[in-house]
């Protein structure tokens, strides 16, 4: 089978996916770093496929998704210089099987277009769709099928980080540990608290609304780095998914295949 390297490239994070068929082999999360050269990128590729026992000269279709347009030209030239290799990139110009409803189509994030037909796709319509990265997402997807719009907030890290830094007296904390109850007796845990079940409860009640928007019945599907660390304490949401976005991918690119 041919191998499909499928690539999301975010503002803080990008994650590699490699399919052979419809099997993911193997998925990474990277550092995103707008600087890399189309050299740099076939040495981490490289690499990261090595983990799974393959080559990158095996790979020969690309997808992705991005939102640093520099990235994506370096990401085109390693396909097409060291791979010889399909390229194809999000964006509004390509086949997605999905009417889009938002006022502006083009203003849409690559990766809420690739989640929502992803998440149709794996749950049916309507579904609700909740990515956590550096920013959260929530985005809806009616009962025709159809692509509506959503909401957008800042991201967990995004927001601790911003009250680390005006607030002298508070400390770092590690929030992927979970808080023992939600009135903390210290600092750290009262932080935890805070930002942990504060988020939860901002992503039901976002679930909620949508959900009294698009009748009855709609599922909700969450993803994201941040998600594992959301999901557990929230009561609104049906799936978590955090190939949500390869797989997205994957069957994008067959679209247009």
């Amino acid at each position: 089978m041919s191998v499909l390297l499928a690539v999301d490239v975010g503002n803080t994070q990008t994650v590699f996916g490699v399919f052979e068929g419809e099997e993911l082999r193997g998925r990474w999360r990277i550092s995103t770093e707008a600087s890399r050269t189309p050299d740099e990128l076939a040495a981490v590729c490289a690499a990261l496929l090595e983990l799974r026992g393959l080559r990158l000269e095996e790979v020969r279709a690309f997808v992705i998704s991005s939102v640093v347009p520099v990235l994506t030209r370096s990401y085109c030239h390693l396909a097409e210089d060291y791979l010889n290799a399909r390229f194809l990139s999000v964006g509004p110009e390509i086949e997605t099987g999905m009417p889009n409803r938002y006022d502006d189509p083009s203003a849409v994030g690559a990766d809420r277009i690739v989640n929502a037909v992803a998440a149709r796709t794996l749950y049916g319509a309507p579904v609700i769709i909740v990515d956590s990265g550096t920013a959260t997402t929530v985005c809806a997807v009616g009962r025709d099928g159809e692509y509506l719009g959503g909401a957008i907030f800042p991201g967990l890290h995004v927001a601790l980080d911003a009250l680390i830094s005006r607030a002298a007296r508070l400390p770092a904390v590690d929030i992927e540990e979970r808080p023992p109850k939600a009135i903390a007796t210290n600092t750290p845990d009262s932080i935890r608290s805070g930002f942990v079940y504060g988020y939860a409860g901002a992503v039901d009640a976002l679930v909620r609304r949508f959900r009294e928007e698009l009748g009855s019945g709609a599922a909700s599907v969450a993803t994201g780095g941040v998600a594992p660390a959301i999901v557990p304490h929230c009561r609104e949401i049906d799936h978590c998914e955090p190939d949500l976005t390869l797989k997205g991918l994957r069957i994008l690119y067959e679209l247009n295949s």
